[in-house]
């Protein structure tokens, strides 16, 4: 029988890895652009009844001249869900609500239009059944073609190198998956969207874990290109507005539609980070 508990701190350790790379590469393009912004880090710690270790987290928020607003989040908690919400989760029911999850949640709002936000997530859950999940998605309030084919070949190469029947089928997923049926639009550009790649032995646990390592650096390697790339772009008031307008509809979709929204409010997450996600401005027309 595997250890998943081994397994979960394997991949906590992971995520927080990623973490700092990921932020010591923001911060670095602060510096690029003049900014001495950084990352403030506010450990958290979740609280449910009669559980003596139910987890917690770290909410990472930094506010600078090129990122806006950027939240890179990692949490580890371990639990019950409610009778309501364990039989809609993957492997757990009324009789068997126990539950771990962790992952790394990041969202990206930046401060030139012209610039991309994006969104990337991975996660590995227990229950009765154990899986990875997770993704990576562009959002350009103006969308540029030579970013979204730079964004997506990355993603393409980091699916082929696992199995060639990933990409065109976790990218089908992001496309179903961030759409806005209200407004009859997708949230952006896409990306890749993956969910429940069971892990029934070690060996399985270690090639979904690879692959969502993949991602991880898949994001960290392209991102940061495209954010060099048009942080120093000119852009009209008529650029900021359009900007605005698109972040309202990526609140619209958080609010309503996220499923990593919904599952960090009914297991008692952080709300500040659960929240995270939204845009520090937005208009509504």
């Amino acid at each position: 029988m595997s250890d998943w508990a081994a397994h979960t701190a394997k991949a906590r350790g992971w995520f927080e890895s990623l973490r700092d790379s990921i932020c010591a590469e923001f911060e670095s393009i602060e510096r690029e652009a003049g900014s001495d912004a950084s990352f403030q880090y506010t450990p958290w710690n979740r609280e449910e009844e009669g559980n003596d270790d139910p987890g917690g987290g770290v909410q990472g928020l930094m506010k600078g001249k090129v990122f806006e607003k950027v939240g890179v989040n990692v949490s580890t908690v371990r639990g019950s869900f409610s009778e309501q919400f364990a039989s809609q989760v993957n492997g757990a029911s009324v009789e068997h609500p126990e539950f771990t999850a962790t992952g790394i949640s990041l969202v990206a709002h930046m401060a030139n239009p012209h610039v991309p936000a994006v969104h990337m997530n991975t996660r590995f859950l227990t229950t009765q059944a154990a899986w990875f999940g997770g993704g990576a998605d562009l959002n350009p309030p103006i969308p540029n073609e030579e970013d979204t084919e730079a964004f997506h070949a990355r993603m393409r190469a980091a699916c082929a190198a696992h199995n060639p029947t990933y990409y065109e089928r976790y990218k089908k997923w992001a496309d179903e998956y961030f759409y806005i049926p209200h407004r009859e639009v997708h949230r952006g550009v896409g990306g890749i969207f993956y969910d429940h790649l069971e892990c029934e032995d070690d060996a399985s646990f270690e090639r979904h874990f690879a692959f969502t390592q993949d991602v991880g650096k898949a994001f960290l390697d392209v991102f940061p290109k495209l954010v060099r790339k048009r942080m120093g772009s000119d852009f009209t008031p008529e650029d900021e507005t359009q900007q605005l307008e698109y972040r309202g509809r990526y609140a619209e979709f958080n609010l309503v539609y996220d499923r990593g929204t919904i599952f960090g409010l009914k297991t008692g997450g952080n709300i500040d980070a659960i929240l995270m996600s939204l845009p520090p401005r937005a208009e509504w027309n």
